[in-house]
């Protein structure tokens, strides 16, 4: 079954209505037991009292994910290949009144399942075209003690599972905690990292507790949250359409070793807002989805990332020939800056310059962001950007958005292609949807949207694509280590855009140049900041800089991706394709190494010229590390030879030869 974008049956009928849903495809393998008595699969409305379980399986036979009820109570686990990834784990709601969803007294009411196989287009992406292939089973299910109704949803995709809940009663609901967790076998290490802090791999029970008196304290991490199992298995724990929910993070559990729980956030993440110790909401209502991709092989998880789009809401936007993935150059805050950047990006091929913090005024004493200081003609500046075909992004903090609405048509108004909003308190169910509405306005208007700091990704990227990228991560601005930026592409980028600002030719640098070229294709950004802390003027000997000619030609959105090798704390490379090049990116963790990369994602019997940017004889500190440029043909037969040094990197472009 085939559809298009906005077209997401059988999400889009009813909860609980079993009777609108397509039985089209009763999936091979679907499991359900009661006990010794079978429920029938089309028994839809026949209440069951005894002990049962559902699996919802992949496609491919390799990922299940099974719902079990034993006296009243429910819990789920996940397998991949028969290997346990989540044993018996938790499932259940906790109301503001004390009920309790889930954990005693749950009787099914209700059966629903169903295959979907669809593919559909986003605006940009890793991929031109996204495959939604998955089998969902559903219980509807009633709590005998308080009588509400309520649903839990799985699926199994090939590239992981899923669970959500629905509250299927029509009305409101006051959610004080929701209570899943996730049990994984012995030896499963967690890359926990809060903020913008470095990973650290520690067991499920000894994240470090963190947070102040302004913000959730305990042993929390954020998400996407990176596991990796003693069998071999990895996983990223992401979430996926959070609407008029809080934030959740995970938190170690006491007593319980092996064991991550659920935790929705009261507070937003810098500390600032008003605390919500409750969530109420309009019934029916669903749930966040809680997402675990899951990988036999550590780059696995790369390629599977397009799961969290598959299980958020289609594009809600009818026309969407006005976004423009790209790549951005930030401007000193002075009119000759603008119009020297913009001078720049044509030559660079840059698609946008941008005015950062500071253009109205201060930012955290200036509340009007309406008036340029007398330093920047920033009319001059548009105009010139514009005719030039240059768009132009401005930034804007939060204190100064208490009229988007009007801010985001003056902005529009201007010729404004995008804002930047800084200093975003993600967290809490108003701050989820304040984060949503500033998305939707700046739709309305035409306007590009890159929400920075402590906000985490949950697919809107989908469903509002002027939503074009997020920052969540500890920036490369702050220079961290060739290890931190290795583990980001198997953990925070799996979740969704980036923004993660590469700092080339910079002194600071913990890595090689190479390294920070290569991010260009191993991370997905596709609005990508090149050349922070540089001026125009630092590169004017362009011989002296030979990455320029990569960031030129290397571009923000694209038709195919594929990770060629990947290992979690050593190294990662990514190729990718536009139009018929491809761009290989790899990159390195502090021990030297050389890898050999099948090249066999080209076409085949097509002769390609690779022009290869590698680190050279390794420096005494790595940013000293030349890069070496040459040429050598190539095809899809050949294995290259990736040779980086101590946090180092290689990138490759691969064209048809003429």
């Amino acid at each position: 079954m085939a559809t298009s974008e906005g077209q997401d049956l059988p999400d889009g009928q009813q909860p609980g209505h079993a009777g609108a849903l397509s039985r089209r495809g009763l999936l091979k393998g679907a499991a359900i037991t009661a006990g010794s008595v079978a429920l029938g699969l089309g028994a839809a409305g026949a209440a069951e009292a005894a002990d049962a379980s559902i699996t919802a399986t992949s496609p491919d036979g390799k990922n299940k994910i099974t719902m079990s009820l034993v006296g009243g109570v429910l819990q789920w686990s996940a397998k991949r290949n028969g290997t346990t990834v989540a044993g018996p784990s938790v499932l259940g709601l906790q109301l503001s009144n004390g009920t309790t969803l889930g954990r005693s007294n749950t009787t099914v009411t209700n059966y629903q399942h169903w295959t979907r196989d669809s593919t559909w287009t986003p605006t940009f992406g890793r991929n031109a075209t996204v495959r939604d292939h998955h089998q969902e089973m559903r219980w509807n299910l009633r709590d005998d003690t308080s009588g509400i109704n309520f649903s839990v949803q799985l699926r199994a995709y090939n590239t992981g599972v899923a669970l959500r809940y629905v509250l299927l009663d029509t009305g409101s609901a006051t959610i004080a905690d929701e209570l899943t967790t996730f049990v994984f076998p012995s030896n499963t290490l967690v890359y926990s990292a809060r903020d913008e802090a470095a990973y650290s791999p520690v067991a499920p029970d000894a994240i470090p507790s963190t947070g102040t008196s302004g913000t959730d304290t305990g042993p929390l991490t954020d998400l996407p949250l990176l596991v990796t199992l003693d069998s071999g298995l990895v996983a990223t724990i992401c979430e996926s359409s959070r609407v008029n929910y809080p934030r959740s993070m995970l938190s170690s559990v006491s007593g319980q070793p092996n064991t991550l729980k659920t935790y929705l956030m009261k507070k937003t993440a810098r500390g600032s807002g008003t605390v919500q110790n409750t969530s109420t909401v309009t019934t029916p209502f669903t749930t966040p989805w809680r997402v675990m991709l899951l990988g036999s092989e550590h780059g696995e998880l790369i390629d599977n990332a397009e799961l969290v789009l598959n299980l958020a809401p289609g594009n809600a936007l009818t026309d969407t020939s006005w976004i423009k993935p790209g790549k951005v150059f930030r401007c000193e805050l002075t009119t000759a800056a603008g119009t020297e950047g913009v001078d720049f990006a044509v030559a660079r091929n840059l698609q946008y310059i941008e005015y950062d913090a500071g253009w109205y005024g201060p930012e955290f004493t200036t509340t009007d962001a309406t008036t340029p200081i007398s330093a920047i003609d920033l009319p001059a500046v548009i105009a010139y950007a514009t005719q030039k075909g240059v768009g132009v992004f401005l930034y804007v903090n939060r204190l100064a958005l208490s009229d988007p609405e009007s801010l985001f048509a003056l902005y529009k108004s201007w010729g404004v292609a995008g804002i930047k909003l800084g200093f975003i308190n993600d967290g809490t169910q108003t701050m989820t949807n304040q984060i949503i509405t500033w998305a939707k306005i700046a739709a309305k208007h035409r306007l590009l949207i890159d929400m920075h700091d402590n906000v985490r990704p949950w697919g809107y990227e989908r469903t509002y694509p002027n939503w074009i990228s997020l920052e969540g991560v500890r920036g490369n601005e702050q220079f961290p280590t060739a290890t931190n930026n290795v583990n980001l592409a198997f953990a925070r980028n799996v979740g969704g855009p980036m923004d993660y600002t590469i700092c080339y030719g910079q002194s600071r640098d913990k890595t090689t140049n190479n390294h920070q070229m290569a991010m260009a294709a191993v991370y997905y950004q596709p609005l990508n900041f090149l050349y922070w802390y540089s001026k125009p003027s630092a590169y004017a000997t362009t011989s002296n800089w030979p990455g320029l000619a990569w960031f030129d030609a290397v571009p923000t959105s694209w038709d195919e991706s594929t990770t060629v090798a990947a290992s979690i704390n050593e190294y990662v490379a990514v190729a990718r394709r536009s139009g018929t090049t491809w761009f290989l990116g790899a990159m390195n963790n502090e021990t030297a190494r050389t890898l050999s990369v099948p090249l066999s994602f080209l076409d085949s019997g097509t002769t390609y010229t690779a022009t290869v940017y590698a680190d050279g004889t390794a420096a005494a500190s790595p940013y000293g590390t030349p890069t070496v440029v040459s040429t050598r043909t190539v095809t899809a037969d050949t294995v290259l030879s990736v040779a980086m040094t101590s946090a180092g990197g290689q990138a490759v472009i691969l064209r048809p030869a003429s």
